[in-house]
């Protein structure tokens, strides 16, 4: 009887340690707040996936982090709202940690991730085909330039021989 008891009390103390420091927000609780726009959302899934689909008005947090005191209101209980993959993800507690750290005090994780709120029936928003783009622009520039500086190597390594 006394291991039974044990392994409960080890069992609960290990669900309290491992629950995370940010209460869950729902689905329903996040459309609300986002139709009455209480809440800056901070998608943790990297920026490929988040150019593919992410909660409509969310950051990607890999390009705000850094600067996520710019991107976050000057009202420290504005509600942040951090999300990855889904419920087995954890990479939210990144976002959600620095914006704690900036003093942030009503900062939540929506466990369902964007895999939950697509099964949901949620619409997902893509990044701006301005921004793709421009991506794929700069790519090319830069093979361009590296082209470029090849054929003026290989002409000034004629001139070179030549003289």
């Amino acid at each position: 009887m006394k291991k039974v008891f044990a392994f409960f009390v080890a069992a609960l103390f290990a669900a309290n340690l491992f629950a995370g420091e940010y209460p869950d927000v729902s689905i329903k609780e996040l459309k609300k707040a986002i139709d009455g726009k209480k809440v800056v959302l901070l998608d943790v899934n990297g920026s490929n996936r988040f150019a593919k689909g992410h909660i409509p008005g969310a950051h990607d947090f890999s390009k705000v982090g850094k600067d996520l005191a710019k991107v976050l209101p000057k009202d420290k209980d504005t509600l942040v709202v951090a999300y990855c993959g889904g419920p087995r993800c954890s990479a939210y507690k990144r976002a959600a940690g620095a914006a704690a750290k900036l003093g942030y005090t009503n900062v939540k994780h929506l466990s369902a991730g964007i895999s939950g709120w697509l099964k949901a029936g949620e619409k997902a928003e893509k990044a701006a085909k301005d921004e793709q783009a421009a991506k794929a622009e700069a790519k090319k520039a830069e093979k361009a330039a590296a082209q470029a500086a090849k054929a003026a190597a290989k002409k000034a390594k004629q001139a070179a021989d030549a003289a």
